[in-house]
């Protein structure tokens, strides 16, 4: 059949509150324009994050049943150990409350001031967390990435040249692990080709440096190397994916994603030393090694989603139903990132509005238009997220570019609420030569977006 289902019934429902214009200008106001600052209730389709977002299974909720709470050597701390190493495969597996932990920990354990820690592209909690212990994050995308409107189908790879390049002048010694994030997040959700993880894996192999994988959405981009590269049409999802982390000393891993799960995270690594430096971390931190932070009823519920998200059903209605967000929008004349990738639409905010500079933040004012159009909240991935001060001048510096996700979380919504945000997108498209832009009016030094307030430059809601 040509239509593709959604390989699931429904069996919970939980009501939207339908909400007014009036209503959404006063709440945004309120928020500073910053749709971090809504409340829950206050969005009609919640497109900020597919982190924690997910819905979960009966068998997941069945394992919430099951949930061993003891303190240590719990059962179900055995059953996520279990599943996690037979999808990742790596000899240490940490838990986490979340992917931001297992990145504090990491880096916290093995970075020091001056060191370099190369990546495709750096999320916004990754780069952070490098740069609190006074290392720099250094973004290797490939040239592909540029342009919005190339459709390479591995454009969230890294630049090896490049990184080779960076090796060669700050030295091996400097580098104290190179990271590849999959999907490539900030990237515009681009998938990374097996044949650049395991050039990029060679590479550091060379020279001595540990090479790790931030595998947040490991499974899409499985299954997109599955759809997109020479030899894999015809390999399981699961066995791509072992083969990725087959080129790789550890990961990181928030399994509020690619595990469809509410919350908890993974590191992982093959090195028996350093594990037992991030675990004495994670007891000082965190909690004890055989529940970091979680409840037995989460290790349970992620046990059974890193087993459900390699099932390629879902993962064909999964990227069938974003790819059909971002084709219909397309379509109308809306830039977005190309191809479509697998969790998220990613609109070209500085195409979409040409006449707003990135230092007025184009990217914010999409935001809060989309929302006060139809109740749609989605997140700013450019100047807000990623720009920077210049520490000499003190002027502001605009981000790479000029994008605003939308994340779609897993086996929530209906192909009548992607409906709904075609129609939202295409009549704030329509009165875009009408949209202005913003200025901070508040912002914190590290992770501005998430507390940050803004006011607009014209007047906005007319």
């Amino acid at each position: 059949m040509r239509t593709i289902i959604e390989p699931f019934k429904i069996k919970s429902v939980e009501p939207i509150r339908m909400t007014t214009r009036p209503e959404r200008l006063e709440w945004l106001a309120g928020a500073g324009y910053n749709v971090f600052l809504l409340r829950a209730e206050q969005v009609l389709i919640d497109l900020l994050t597919d982190s924690g977002t997910s819905a979960m299974s009966a068998e997941q909720w069945a394992g919430i049943m099951r949930g061993d709470e003891a303190y240590a050597g719990s059962a179900s701390w055995y059953r996520f150990e279990t599943a996690i190493r037979d999808t990742f495969g790596f000899k240490h597996i940490i838990p986490t409350h979340q992917g931001r932990a297992a990145e504090r920990i990491l880096f916290g354990t093995v970075c020091k001031p001056g060191d370099v820690v190369p990546n495709n592209t750096h999320f916004d909690t990754t780069r952070a967390n490098i740069e609190a212990v006074g290392a720099r994050a250094v973004d290797l995308p490939s040239p592909l990435s540029r342009n919005t409107q190339d459709r390479h189908p591995f454009k969230g790879d890294m630049d090896v040249e490049a990184l080779e390049a960076l090796i060669g002048e700050v030295g091996a010694e400097r580098i104290p692990l190179c990271m590849v994030t999959v999907t490539n997040n900030s990237g515009g959700g681009q998938p990374v080709s097996m044949a650049n993880i395991r050039a990029v894996s060679a590479l550091c192999r060379s020279h001595g440096i540990p090479f790790y994988i931030d595998a947040c959405r490991f499974a899409e981009n499985a299954y997109l190397i599955k759809l997109r590269e020479e030899g894999y049409a015809h390999r399981p999802v699961k066995e791509i994916a072992r083969e990725m982390f087959a080129c790789a000393d550890g990961c990181t891993f928030s399994a509020k994603k690619d595990a469809l799960a509410n919350i908890g995270g993974v590191l992982a690594t093959n090195d028996d030393l350093l594990a037992q430096q991030e675990k004495d971390l994670l007891i000082l931190t965190e909690g004890f090694p055989t529940y970091g932070g979680l409840a037995g009823r989460d290790l349970e519920a992620i046990a059974v989603g890193i087993q459900e998200v390699v099932h390629e059903d879902y993962l064909q209605y999964r990227l069938a139903s974003t790819r059909y967000l971002g084709e219909h929008i397309a379509e109308a004349g809306v830039p977005i990132v190309q191809p479509p990738g697998g969790h998220a639409i990613y609109i070209d905010a500085a195409a979409f509005l040409p006449h707003v500079p990135p230092l007025q933040l184009p990217g914010q004012a999409l935001c809060a238009e989309l929302y006060l159009e139809g109740g749609i909240r989605a997140v700013e991935i450019g100047t807000v997220m990623f720009g920077r001060r210049d520490p000499a001048t003190g002027a502001d510096l605009p981000g790479a570019q000029e994008l605003v996700r939308l994340a779609i979380p897993r086996r929530v919504y209906t192909q009548s609420h992607i409906d709904y945000v075609v129609e939202v997108i295409l009549a704030v498209f329509a009165r875009r030569e009408r949209i202005g832009g913003f200025r901070f009016t508040h912002q914190a030094a590290v992770l501005r977006h998430f507390t940050a307030r803004f006011e607009p430059l014209y007047e906005f809601g007319t």
